[in-house]
């Protein structure tokens, strides 16, 4: 996860893996579509608290995690001491060696200039090596961004200062962008996923508190829980049924081969080599 924590100027890792842990259950899909195999070098990028990025080494891969977020890579390095986690952002970050794949589950719509996010991750890979990869999509979250704007538009916040956090494009314009960048693009799906907050007993509330940090900013700390509130009541017609809350994700998953690789069928790469050095440090924005 990299991108504006939920609040202050740091995510809370902890609230994250308590109340969010279905983050890291939906990623299944994505992780088989990666297809990681024994010795390959693989970054996770976005890694969060490392729960996937530990998943991917299961296979036998050499995996490093990379997150902007210094407390998801803390947690990570506690949770997990054997693997390696590093603090680096998705434009930036530079690898001494190509690896054969970049992975990235639930971060990329975090993350800013994603151009350059494509074209970095396309310098990480080596030609032939795979981008695999899930993503916030068109439509994203759309009922409640539209309850939070009303909640602050009713604080006094205006049209310019809403806040929009996050990138969330079609598929014709992620793939045009990753075609741009030098894949070319095996697999493209924009999906509904209608989501249990189950572990949010506070529904929308609790969301907000995790990843809402820049609706929140606008605002007056005295009158951020008031318009968490107001919010949560707006969105309550869309997100809560049948005795729960549920979420109106869409997600968009793609599979991305770099360009110049031949014939090569995406999960075979190249074994061995150096090691992946440490990435340069930054902070999430």
């Amino acid at each position: 996860m990299t991108g504006t924590p939920g609040r202050g100027n740091e995510w809370d890792s902890a609230l994250y893996d308590r109340a969010l842990g279905v983050v890291t259950r939906l990623g299944s899909g994505v992780l088989e579509l990666l297809d990681p195999k024994p010795g390959e070098r693989i970054l996770d990028l976005g890694c969060g608290t490392g729960h996937l990025t530990a998943e991917i080494a299961a296979y036998g891969a050499d995996v490093l995690g990379l997150d902007a977020a210094e407390s998801m890579i803390a947690r990570a390095r506690a949770l997990y001491p054997r693997l390696r986690f590093e603090v680096g952002r998705g434009a930036d970050f530079r690898l001494d060696a190509p690896v054969d794949a970049v992975f990235s589950n639930a971060a990329l719509h975090w993350m800013p200039r994603p151009a350059d996010v494509a074209a970095n991750v396309a310098r990480a890979l080596r030609p032939g090596g795979r981008f695999a990869a899930e993503m916030g999509g068109k439509g994203n979250v759309s009922s409640l961004i539209a309850a939070v704007h009303q909640a602050l538009r009713e604080e006094g916040v205006g049209a310019e200062r809403l806040p929009e956090p996050w990138y969330f494009p079609s598929v014709g314009e992620y793939a045009t962008l990753l075609e741009g960048a030098g894949f070319e693009v095996r697999y493209a799906h924009l999906f509904d996923r209608p989501t249990p907050l189950d572990d949010c007993p506070n529904g929308a509330a609790d969301w907000l508190r995790v990843f809402g940090g820049a609706f929140l900013a606008v605002v007056p700390p005295e009158r951020q829980e008031a318009v968490i509130a107001r919010a949560t009541m707006l969105v309550r017609p869309a997100w809560y049924r049948d005795d729960r809350w549920v979420a109106d994700y869409r997600r968009l998953r793609f599979l991305a081969i770099k360009r110049g690789g031949g014939a090569r069928a995406p999960g075979i790469g190249a074994r061995g080599g150096r090691r992946i050095r440490r990435s340069r440090a930054g902070r999430a924005r």
